[in-house]
């Protein structure tokens, strides 16, 4: 069965489709490797012209009343809902997540996220300061044009949690999805207009790193955010800096979960399956360095061999379905050289391995070591690493014990020390009996290597806005002379 997914045109610069002018991008579908669509990359003018088509169009949008900007937000939210099911299927042949997984967690949570900013931005006030006679008052205002730059694991999603709380306080932004899943932003794209966004308001240009390049070195461009992996925010962000633009990092992780004792032993298992499987591990939050207590040790990798051997691997269009391909064979090379790394420096599979073509199963190591790169790196794929450990103190000594700072997660029925745990973890985002779970009204990010500002919930807004004070003199001027 042949797919095809080909979309008007491969940009989006002022409202229209626009075709590229740069390189062949083909979209392959992961399950199959089949091409189901064909784009071109945008060219450098091309880049131009969409910053050029947002910051003409930002003004007047920025002096719309922040309700009338929320209506159009919830009018997409709307709109997506409506179409949730065909935006679903383009999703999961972007990605090759199972139908099961994106009719529920991709454009649902970017929906929910517009519904949220578009809700939120009326709301949004100054302060007023009163001083004896005089007073001041602050306003928070647009920053201008925002680049936002994609990842290729939640691209639909990653595209409304950026283009939410940038519309809402009145900016515009100019997008690059990932080159290996740039269907859904163009989607995204035409429904804003379709809402009631002006052209130019959220632009889409499509490439690989010289694209992004180009987007974030423009000048028009007053804040960037970008979601990928630590190498590729390094460059970023100094690329940023030169021009003292605003950013927004989320990047990768190698994050723990630590498993106590006295913790349910179902509720942990099942915790650390959504904390390393769902995606088929391709999240960035995973928590892939699982502690476990010597005391549950042994039973929760029983309990867990047991369930992943249930778990069905297949089409990723068939509802069925529970866990889907790799997002391409460069990627799965990667998981599979790190599984074999870990058989070589002496973990224990427990269960999966390398897989066969695009798959690769769920993969769980025991008998591990903080040393052994399996622990210390990330695979941005479904390879679990479980350690022991004796106490509360080791646990979260070896937690800390590395430069990434994303998320962590407890489960423990002692509810004091899972407040004392979590203060200690060095993590933006942390879960106490539970993981993954991201809603929008709860902002997402992390600490030390894996970023910073903040996504979703009301402190986005601070990422999208800029503060500016007004000091209002209500008497005579006194000067020394």
């Amino acid at each position: 069965m042949t797919h095809n997914a080909q979309p008007s045109a491969s940009l989006f610069i002022d409202g229209r489709f626009v075709e590229g002018e740069g390189a062949a991008l083909p979209v392959l579908y992961p399950y199959t490797g089949e091409e189901i669509a064909s784009l071109r990359e945008a060219s450098a003018n091309q880049v131009a012209l969409a910053c050029q088509s947002a910051a003409r169009a930002q003004p007047e949008w920025a002096a719309m009343t922040p309700a009338d900007r929320g209506r159009v937000l919830s009018r997409a939210a709307a709109i997506i809902r409506d179409r949730n099911e065909d935006l679903s299927r383009l999703e999961t042949l972007d990605t090759g997540k199972p139908i099961q997984e994106t009719i529920v967690a991709d454009w649902a949570s970017g929906a929910a996220a517009l519904e949220y900013f578009g809700g939120l931005a009326a709301t949004v006030t100054g302060q007023m300061i009163p001083l004896g006679r005089a007073w001041a008052y602050t306003r928070r205002e647009a920053l201008g044009v925002c680049a936002g730059i994609g990842a290729w694991n939640y691209p639909s999603q990653i595209a409304c949690w950026k283009a939410a709380p940038a519309l809402a306080m009145g900016n515009a932004m100019v997008f690059k999805p990932s080159e290996e899943t740039p269907l859904g932003a163009l989607k995204l794209a035409e429904i804003l207009v379709e809402a009631g966004a002006p052209p130019g308001i959220f632009n889409v240009v499509q490439g690989r790193g010289q694209v992004g390049a180009a987007l974030v070195t423009d000048p028009r461009v007053a804040k960037v955010s970008l979601t990928g992996s630590v190498p590729t925010g390094r460059r970023v962000y100094a690329a940023a800096a030169e021009g003292m633009r605003h950013v927004t990092m989320e990047l990768g992780g190698k994050s723990p979960l630590i498993v106590f004792d006295d913790a349910s032993l179902d509720d942990a298992v099942g915790a650390a399956i959504l904390a390393n499987f769902y995606s088929s591990g391709q999240i960035c939050s995973n928590g892939t360095r699982v502690f476990l207590q010597r005391g549950i040790a042994a039973r929760f990798l029983d309990r867990l061999a047991e369930r992943l051997a249930q778990v069905r691997i297949g089409d990723p269009l068939d509802p069925d379905t529970q866990f889907g391909p790799i997002i391409n064979p460069t990627q799965a090379g990667k998981i599979r050289a790190a599984i074999a790394a870990g058989r070589d420096a002496g973990a224990r599979l427990v269960c999966g391995g390398a897989g066969e073509g695009a798959f690769i199963p769920p993969t769980v190591f025991a008998d591990a070591t903080d040393a052994m790169a399996i622990t210390s790196d990330e695979i941005f794929g479904p390879v679990m690493t479980t350690l022991t450990f004796t106490d509360e103190a080791e646990a979260v000594t070896r937690a800390n014990a590395t430069g990434f700072g994303l998320a962590a997660g407890v489960f423990t029925q002692d509810i004091t020390r899972a407040h004392r745990v979590v203060a200690a973890l060095e993590a933006g985002t942390c879960w106490i009996n539970a993981y993954n779970l991201t809603p929008v009204e709860m902002p997402f990010g992390g600490v030390k290597m894996s970023g910073l500002g903040r996504e979703n919930g009301t402190a986005a807004i601070e990422h999208y806005s800029q503060l500016k004070t007004v000091y209002v003199g209500m008497g005579a001027v006194e000067a020394p002379y």
